[in-house]
């Protein structure tokens, strides 16, 4: 029998299957906080909801809780005060795999009907979870509602598709008829069970909390396994709240709500015992290359899904549209003060100059014109604020005040402390930008997260995209970019990322920006290249998180 969340869901899903296969534009939840879509009192509610939680603790009712811990440190300078429970590990996971009894005996179509609510009643509580995303990460209103909310609840969809499409492929059950000439034939009846792995861990990271936690979270949970969440220790209130949506959609659903819970570490060590932990047979990791690396070499009993560190760059050889280049240059260079995965680190530009409508630019004019373009970007202070957000960690504002300090590259821009009206301790800053050599590979060869941009002199063209596909395939990149008039150099470039296995925006000069990703259309990573080991989404991200277990008997 048809679970009914799955009928609820279908034309959802099947909406989501089309766009997986096509790949062109769509979404399941709409971007724009618009009342139409969520309520005339939706923006109201979500910020009440908010609120609510500050100074508070946030229960979970969730087993082998001994004490409680906070300390989320706003980077818009907001006392936000929220403790939650600190559980016993082996509690956790003992708890977690009680309840995939249950979630497996739920079948395919049931665990996808039941992830659509899920990420249904998420998108009801889309402001607040906003408000909660961007008083953590530092991310401007507009970016923590699009990012923090939709546009993480399409990539959580996005999981739960490709894992549905996986699990499907399977059938429930067959006979098996072998002819045997003269005599009767073999019959058997076979059974073939999905089952899940084992407890999964997804390790949050203090930038993007939910954007990067739902397709791990989703993926696992649709496959059958029971799901810990470790948040980034500032960024705990994002995914608390998803954890307790979910567990609520379990619970009103007859299964138990420890299949998914809220881990807390009140030391290292502790995050490093559950991840190494026998019963863990998944970890999904965004953040630095040092734990992620650590995670890949000593989870031996896990299949682990690793974002990491990367140098994105974009080689610029000429084109037909100058001022929209730098336009969208500047803009890509400032959102969110740079602090996102795929924002562009080198720009590789030959030292000859380029080529443009305007005529000839030299290096020099490209590397004052840039200068100018971010400036003029972030003229208006109500602007600024709104872009740039706030600046989330203290190495961040260390790594911008050594760039400053000149000792990386000569300062084509220096970045300044911004006043924020409505947060007056808000950390805002404006992007750094400089120049170097090519030779000078200390320097802008290793990400420097933040806004920090080198603008790379390269001998030639040629060399410039040879560059980028060693910056790739040694370093590691999400995203790489060219802005080219000339055929034969955008065939060398999309070679070199074939080789190199990173994706590439092309003449980017209008409303997209190198930096976005969109569900069910953009691949985000390739697994290919050092900087990520695994896709959002792909079948590889989900079909290695179930196994099927069958059964056979002679009729």
């Amino acid at each position: 029998m048809t679970h009914p969340l799955f009928e609820k869901h279908r034309a959802k899903l099947d909406a989501a299957l089309n766009a997986i296969h096509t790949r062109g534009y769509w979404a399941a939840y709409n971007e724009t906080p618009s009342p139409k879509t969520y309520g005339e009192t939706a923006a109201d509610d979500g910020k009440k909801a908010f609120d609510a939680h500050l100074g508070q603790k946030f229960d979970l009712s969730q087993p082998g809780t001994t004490t409680w811990l906070g300390g989320e440190n706003s980077p818009f300078g907001v006392e936000l005060n929220v403790s939650y429970p600190v559980s016993d590990i082996q509690a956790l996971i003992d708890a977690g795999q009680a309840a995939m009894t249950g979630w497996q005996a739920v079948g395919v179509e049931g665990r996808t009907g039941l992830c659509i609510e899920m990420l249904d009643r998420l998108n009801a509580q889309s402001f607040e979870i906003a408000h909660a995303v961007m008083m953590t990460t530092g991310q401007g209103w507009m970016m923590a509602f699009q990012a923090g909310s939709p546009h993480a609840q399409d990539r959580g969809l996005e999981a739960v598709t490709y894992a549905y499409r996986e699990q499907s492929f399977v059938p429930a059950e067959a006979t098996w008829e072998k002819p045997q000439g003269k005599n009767p034939p073999l019959v058997m009846k076979k059974h073939f069970e999905i089952v899940g792995r084992g407890a999964a861990v997804v390790v949050g990271c203090g930038t993007f909390p939910t954007w990067n936690t739902y397709p791990g979270l989703f993926a696992a949970l649709a496959t059958g396994n029971a799901v810990i969440v470790k948040p980034h220790e500032n960024a705990i209130l994002p995914a608390a709240i998803t954890v307790r949506t979910i567990r609520t959609v379990l619970a009103e659903h007859g299964i138990d709500p420890n299949l998914v819970t809220l881990c807390i570490p009140d030391q290292r060590e502790t995050t490093q015992a559950l991840v190494t932990h026998p019963a863990v047979k998944s970890v999904d990791f965004t953040g630095g290359n040092v734990f992620g690396q650590w995670l890949i070499n000593h989870c031996r009993q896990a299949q682990v899904y690793a974002e990491l560190a990367g140098v994105n760059n974009i080689v610029i050889d000429s084109t037909d549209n100058y001022k929209g280049m730098l336009r969208n240059l500047a803009f890509t260079l400032s959102l969110y003060s740079g602090q996102m995965c795929t924002t562009s680190q080198a720009l590789l530009v030959p030292a000859g100059g380029i080529d443009t409508e305007d005529g000839h630019k030299t290096y020099d004019e490209v590397c004052a014109d840039l200068a100018r373009a971010l400036e003029a970007c972030l003229a208006k202070p109500e602007v600024a604020c709104a872009v740039l957000g706030a600046v989330q960690s203290p190495a961040t504002l260390e790594r911008i005040a050594l760039a400053n300090g000149g000792t990386l590259g000569k300062v084509l821009l220096a970045s300044k402390k911004l006043d924020n009206p409505e947060f007056p301790k808000a950390e805002v800053h404006t992007p750094v930008l400089l120049a170097c050599d090519a030779a000078d590979e200390s320097t802008y060869m290793e990400e420097r997260f933040g806004p920090i941009t080198f603008v790379v002199r390269c001998a030639d063209t040629t060399s410039a995209v040879r560059l980028s596909e060693r910056i790739v395939s040694t370093h590691g990149a999400l995203t790489a970019g060219l802005y080219s008039t000339r055929a034969e150099v955008i065939e060398a470039m999309t070679a070199a990322t074939w080789r190199s296995k990173v994706a590439l925006s092309i003449n980017l000069t209008g409303g997209v920006f190198v930096n976005q990703s969109s569900a069910f259309s953009d691949y985000h990573g390739t697994g290919g290249n050092p900087a990520a080991n695994a896709s959002y989404a792909d079948s590889a991200f989900v079909a290695n998180r179930f196994r099927v277990v069958q059964r056979r008997f002679h009729v």
